[in-house]
């Protein structure tokens, strides 16, 4: 072993892509997507460096053209979920105990790859299974996953130079162990960056991991594991699963080894996870880590001396980008009456620019909601607000017929505690409440106290002294805050994601603070000349 100290080249983002017209990587993106259309793919699990194919297949379709045929992927049960167990444990020792600067050569080798050969191979899955458009799938899934690579094996290294002071004749060492027992990741459909760090953050820092992600974005997990597999990652290190959310949880939260999990997902999953951890909580070896970012109702709030055109851009693109299905999309906002006509105007006018439509036209800014179940549920909403007689200023129309389209769609309401400025929609939905101009302290209130949520929220004012009260007033309503811009588009190492109250944990992904849950630290005590008397001065005679 190498008694080097060794230092991981700095970190730093990685630029961004623009796809424009006359790019070479335009070419090459368009180039990918139709290389994916002409086949269908097989997609197996992965479990113990071994493909599982159970031949219970379920096909993948586009959600943007439902007649077009991606692939198969192949569903396991309960006996795939224990033999992924079986496999992480297996390899765990050897795994923990490999170096940290090996562990850390695979994930940054991985983010080389994303960033070169896999680029347009990642973005074109993603873009066919979640339905983003070139500009979404390049800043999740290219930058943001190569970004948590990097930016993570920089934070290990920090961490583990994190030492405590030692006093003469002795030397007090801190050791990061990485925790005893497996790790569960259970990661969403709208972020492939998400699907590639919740398994590989704790992968990083010597934990061995079973991997289920979403059923809509098994399709570009498999790009993730091709990369993990030519990166060199070791067979058993993460185990993909395709199994049903029940299956998974009953085998791995009765399991004695069970020693984390790593999730983003709703919030009713994530309290019944908890539950059902506390309620078996005298079955594990040692207490679970649970780390979890979950839903929003995510604002914004304009003071009257706010720029009305940077307020209305803030919510044409905080609200509708990956038509709204982001934790962090704005979905209510609060504009003054001073402001309203203008920000309507500018707002209606970018909506009605925005087309709708199928991923391979670049000049789609809106392409299709996930799947039925989240068409069904938010069409249900945009038509119970007509019923109720809400105002729709923008959008309110809906077609499943050929993809899951839902235009984008602008609720006004007199009423702030509607249901639509309180409840998740998660979709192309923006409910605004306008509120009288001299009434700034109370819209504050109302604001901090209307959702469960505290994930993400803006506040634009030209006010300095508004700013700062607003940032008080709200200090516990966001995790993620900004002060005239929109809501959404954190950056890692820039802006670590993650949010209390009903939104999570706030373990901030794509910071040190993540890393620290996956380890347990041992100190370590060594006295050079120990004693040899157990009496201390103390006791002597004067």
């Amino acid at each position: 072993m190498s008694n080097a100290f060794f230092r991981i080249p700095k970190a730093i983002n990685e630029p961004v892509k623009s796809y424009a017209p006359g790019t070479p990587e335009r070419k090459l993106l368009k180039d990918a997507i139709a290389e994916f259309k002409s086949k269908q793919i097989d997609i197996p699990m992965f479990i113990g460096g071994k493909e599982i194919r159970t031949n219970k297949t379920v096909n993948i379709y586009p959600p943007h053209e439902l007649s077009h045929l991606l692939g198969k992927y192949h569903k396991g049960d309960e006996t795939h979920v224990q033999m992924a167990i079986d496999a992480a444990l297996a390899a765990k020792q050897q795994w923990e105990n490999t170096s940290w600067e090996q562990r850390a050569s695979i994930f940054l080798k991985a983010a080389d790859l994303l960033a070169g050969p896999y680029r347009y191979k990642m973005n074109a899955a993603t873009m066919l299974g979640q339905s983003k458009n070139p500009f979404q799938a390049e800043i999740d899934a290219a930058c943001e996953l190569i970004d948590f690579w990097r930016f993570n094996a920089q934070y290990m290294m920090q961490l583990y130079t994190e030492q405590p002071e030692s006093l003469p004749g002795m030397w007090n060492r801190l050791e990061y162990r990485a925790l005893e027992g497996f790790i569960f990741a259970l990661t969403p459909f709208n972020f492939t960056s998400i699907g590639g760090n919740l398994p590989t953050a704790p992968a990083m820092m010597g934990n061995t991991v079973v991997w289920k992600t979403s059923n809509t974005q098994i399709y570009s997990a498999w790009v993730i594991m091709e990369i993990l597999r030519e990166a060199g990652l070791p067979d058993g290190v993460i185990n993909l699963i395709h199994v049903g959310g029940a299956e998974a949880g009953k085998v791995i939260f009765s399991h004695k080894d069970f020693a984390g999990i790593h999730f983003t997902g709703s919030t009713e999953v994530f309290r019944n996870i908890w539950k059902t951890i506390g309620d078996n909580i005298s079955i594990y070896k040692s207490y679970p880590r649970i780390v979890g970012e979950t839903g929003g109702k995510d604002f914004v709030i304009a003071h009257k001396s706010a720029n009305a055109k940077a307020v209305a851009t803030a919510l044409s693109r905080g609200a509708f980008e990956f038509q709204g299905q982001k934790c962090s999309a704005a979905s209510r906002a609060y504009i003054p009456s001073n402001l309203w006509n203008d920000v309507k105007k500018y707002l209606q006018d970018d909506l009605v620019s925005m087309k709708m439509g199928v991923i391979d036209d670049f000049s789609n800014f809106i392409n299709a909601v996930i799947d039925e179940k989240a068409f069904d549920n938010i069409s249900n909403y945009i038509a119970k607000a007509k019923a109720d007689g809400e105002e729709i200023i923008a959008g309110g129309n809906y077609d499943k017929s050929k993809g899951y389209f839902i235009e984008p769609t602008v609720i006004s309401t007199k009423d702030p505690y509607y249901r639509t400025m309180c409840e998740e929609i998660f979709g192309p939905v923006l409910s605004i409440h306008v509120y009288d101009e001299e009434k700034w302290d109370e819209i504050l209130d109302i604001a901090n106290n209307t959702s469960i949520y505290a994930l993400t929220g803006a506040i634009f004012s030209q006010d300095r002294y508004e700013i700062v009260k607003a940032t008080q007033k709200l200090r516990h309503a966001a995790g993620n805050f900004y002060i005239n811009d929109k809501p959404t588009g954190a950056v890692v190492g820039q802006q670590p994601f993650g949010g209390a109250r009903a939104s999570g944990t706030n373990d901030k992904a794509g910071s040190i603070l993540n890393l620290i849950r996956w380890v347990s630290a041992r100190t370590i005590k060594e006295t050079f000349v120990p004693s040899t008397d157990y009496r201390y001065p103390f006791l002597n005679e004067a």
